[in-house]
């Protein structure tokens, strides 16, 4: 089943901040697959792209 984005121009915002986070975290992510990340890698990318998530509705809600 192929990936359907609901909103196409978001692609390139997730990408970004899908980069920002793996840099934080120290992990090498490359444009395109990163199907060599150990399972650990990738879900320190994804903790931190929720932790970020979490922190800028916190923030937007004082």
């Amino acid at each position: 089943m192929a990936k359907k984005n609901v909103v196409p121009e978001a692609r390139a915002a997730l990408d970004k901040f899908k980069m920002e986070a793996a840099s934080e975290v120290g992990v090498n992510l490359k444009q395109g697959y990163n199907g060599d990340l150990t399972s650990k890698q990738a879900g320190s990318v994804g903790g931190q792209m929720v932790k970020k998530m979490i922190k800028s509705y916190e923030d937007s809600m004082k």
